[in-house]
């Protein structure tokens, strides 16, 4: 007998559970043949290990436990929903309070520069005393102004800068954006 029958012999025997089938063939050829004696010596403490064996393929969960999963993501659901209604409130309030600000800024900056515009033709004297209080405030916004002038024309000349400033400013952007961004479910 071959040792691939012998041990095709042996594996058939252990799937069906029937240890009174020997063969005088088989029997004769584990005698001789060491390999096949140690793999039916294998098969048989394998057996053994599977019959003695108390303990399940898998671990017990408790019903406890369970319940506590069940509840901790119960809870998370909740929060979630909670901020979500938050975050529709906010968005509520922000649709119908952004268009009354926009509209009071423009009406504001419109009246501002209409009175403005009546000032300097109607009474142009108190314009001159105005801006002669208010002239050391002027020349330093225009020294400011000029001053912004020749960084910026600095930054467009060099290549590298503006590329600089352009991914510091995207940079930026990108974490404005991660931080105003909707919470999202885990």
């Amino acid at each position: 007998m071959r040792c691939r029958d012998a041990r095709f012999q042996l594996i058939a025997r252990r799937d069906t559970d029937d240890l009174q089938l020997d063969d005088p063939k088989l029997t004769d050829h584990l005698k001789h043949c060491s390999a096949c004696h140690t793999f039916e010596r294998r098969q048989q403490r394998l057996e053994a290990l599977m019959k003695t064996s108390t303990t399940p393929a898998r671990p017990n969960i408790s019903t406890e436990r369970i319940l506590q999963a069940v509840e901790r993501q119960r809870r998370i659901t909740q929060q979630l929903e909670d901020l979500r209604a938050q975050q529709r409130e906010r968005l509520a309030w922000l649709v119908k309070v952004s268009p009354k600000v926009a509209i009071a800024a423009l009406l504001l900056v419109s009246m501002l520069s209409l009175a403005t515009f009546a000032l300097i033709i109607l009474q142009p004297d108190l314009i001159v005393t105005i801006l002669a209080l208010l002239s050391g405030g002027v020349d330093i916004l225009l020294s400011l102004g000029q001053y912004i002038q020749a960084g910026l024309a600095l930054v467009t000349s060099e290549s590298w800068l503006l590329s600089g400033v352009a991914l510091a400013f995207v940079v930026m952007m990108g974490m404005w954006l991660r931080l105003v961004r909707p919470p999202q479910e885990a």
